[in-house]
């Protein structure tokens, strides 16, 4: 069973649209590829019926990964989301003490993630280390490339 996954609106939109593709435009492709390469023969060294058996497993096992994120995810309504505490679909602006940098980052789902518009998972290092931090609070977050801190300076919606 998946954890619960919490989207917006738009963000689960596009997973289920993605979702519809794969069953619709991907599935039937990879189908025909593997009814044409048996077409050709000898199976047994048929590279291109091979090499589409595999893209369908592939295929397959993507549309079921996505299908059960789906069966678990709600929509989270940003104007409902409390704003005294960092949460998903909080922006949340932060600077590095250090350097003094400033940055706004947005906790999104995994799937909505996008590090150059700014929309980080709620799982990624950073994410879980503003989870829940109030304007004021600060932050020691490891990540990859050592060890960060934030001041959270102000969230909103």
């Amino acid at each position: 069973m998946s954890a619960t996954a919490y989207y917006t609106e738009e963000g689960l939109k596009k997973l289920q649209d993605e979702l519809h593709k794969l069953k619709t435009v991907d599935r039937p492709h990879i189908s025909k590829q593997i009814a044409e390469a048996r077409d050709k023969g000898d199976l047994s060294e048929n590279a291109e019926y091979h090499a589409a058996k595999e893209d369908q497993g592939l295929l397959e096992a993507r549309i079921a990964k996505m299908e059960a994120v789906l069966s678990s995810a709600r929509i989270v309504d940003p104007d409902q989301v409390d704003t005294d505490k960092v949460y998903i679909h909080c922006t949340v602006k932060v600077r590095q003490p250090q350097s003094g940098a400033e940055r706004n980052f947005t906790l999104v789902a995994e799937t909505e993630a996008d590090i150059k518009t700014g929309k980080i998972s709620v799982t990624s290092p950073i994410g879980k280390g503003l989870l829940g931090k109030k304007v004021g609070e600060k932050a020691d977050i490891t990540t990859p490339a050592g060890t960060t801190h934030f001041e959270v300076l102000e969230i909103t919606r």
